[in-house]
């Protein structure tokens, strides 16, 4: 049978192979310790449960607009502008089915065959997905621990080229777990001042920060951000709203226009009672987000301060998201259990076939010397499963 080579091309996520292979292992009943998914282990909030129902016992199982009800996008205008200072027309904004698939469209709507897209490591998986679909091409602008794993103004400046369609920028950052702060977005806008690049702003995690750590949408930076940035959210992590599939895009009227055109043609339209429910999200009668914000800060303190004491492993303190980003490659060149330890796959490959501990290498989000452990479990599991991974690293 004929498969396209686009489609060929592109491999499994990383991440969801991960989640697939210790959930197969779980099934056969192995007690694996899963560090993997990106995705709260919290249930999603009832309050918005009982809107989803509300909404299907009245009715409400039709088509609807293709850029979303008006009275989502209008409650999604309010929020940006209570939460971030911006002021964003309820016809600014297109809700999508899940914040990944407004990554894809909005790139599908902006980006040209040859273009380039700026993005510094690590990144999520998907992003070099999306930009080969777009026909475009990634520039990588490697990161390092000296500064966080944080892009300096002068690294963007040098990986600017007159192919340079678009700035990738994902604060607070899958896989990182690192948060820009002000300042350091403020130094990145200066540099794109006087060209004609777009921004698009991955900010799914923002309701996501700890110790203090003060989220800024890059929008909201100067008028001059603000005109050239496509944000990028959802309710998928804060809420926890996974399945639900329901994410946004906010930004220049042009764009969200287009990327509606392509809606219509490629879902044509979110999923009509899941939207009901994202109206009233934003209420949080009972800080629901914030009881699930301090839960995530004292396990990203508790895991971290694990990860480090383990002889070999570096990891900084996570900001914000719910994943630790340990360097591990002090262990490259060991042998362990039979298997010689290369790189980030095979010593994920490894740990999960010899001490029943699943996580992401690190080689698909463009830093091979680390693996990424998702704190979105409980301490217990948490415990276990750093318990798991020192044991088998000492032995």
């Amino acid at each position: 049978m004929k498969v396209s080579k686009k489609a060929q091309s592109v491999p499994p996520s990383a991440t969801m192979a991960v989640d697939t292979k210790a959930k197969e292992l779980k099934a056969k009943g192995v007690d694996v310790v899963g560090f993997g998914a990106g995705e709260p282990d919290f249930d999603t909030p009832q309050y918005i449960k009982d809107a989803a129902i509300a909404a299907l016992n009245a009715g409400k199982t039709g088509y609807t607009a293709t850029p979303g009800i008006p009275e989502l996008r209008k409650a999604i205008a309010e929020k940006l502008k209570r939460e971030n200072g911006l002021d964003y027309k309820p016809e600014q904004i297109i809700v999508n089915i899940g914040a990944k698939h407004s990554v894809y469209e909005s790139m599908q709507a902006v980006l040209d065959d040859g273009d380039e897209v700026i993005v510094p490591t690590p990144y999520w998986v998907t992003y070099p997905e999306t930009i080969k679909l777009a026909g475009a091409t990634m520039k990588v602008v490697q990161t390092d621990s000296a500064n966080s794993y944080k892009m300096t103004p002068g690294q963007l400046e040098k990986a600017i080229t007159p192919k340079t369609a678009m700035l990738l920028i994902n604060s607070p950052n899958n896989p990182g777990g690192f948060t820009y702060t002000p300042d350091e977005l403020k130094d990145l806008a200066k540099v794109l001042e006087g060209t004609d690049i777009m921004v698009l702003s991955d900010e799914i995690y923002e309701r996501l920060v700890y110790d203090g750590t003060k989220f800024v949408s890059f929008a909201s930076l100067s008028q001059d951000a603000y005109n050239r940035t496509i944000i990028i959210n959802g309710f998928s992590k804060a809420y926890a709203m996974t399945g639900w599939r329901l994410g946004y895009t906010a930004g220049p009227i042009e764009v969200i226009k287009a990327m509606s055109r392509l809606q219509g043609h490629m879902t044509q339209n979110p999923v009509n009672f899941a939207q009901a429910a994202g109206v009233v999200a934003f209420s949080e009668p009972n800080n629901e987000v914030e009881k699930m914000r301090v839960e995530f800060e004292k396990r990203a303190k508790f895991m971290a301060e694990r990860l480090n004491a383990i002889k070999g492993v570096k990891c900084p303190k996570p900001t914000g998201a719910f994943y630790c980003f340990p360097d591990v490659s002090a262990h490259f060149g060991r042998t362990i259990g039979g298997v010689k330890i290369n790189n980030s796959m095979n010593f994920a490959a490894a740990l999960l076939e010899q001490a029943n501990v699943a996580l992401v290498p690190g080689g698909p989000f463009g830093c091979d010397k680390n693996v990424r452990l998702s704190f979105a479990t409980s301490t217990e599991q948490i415990t276990k499963g750093i318990d798991r991974l020192e044991k088998w690293l000492n032995s």
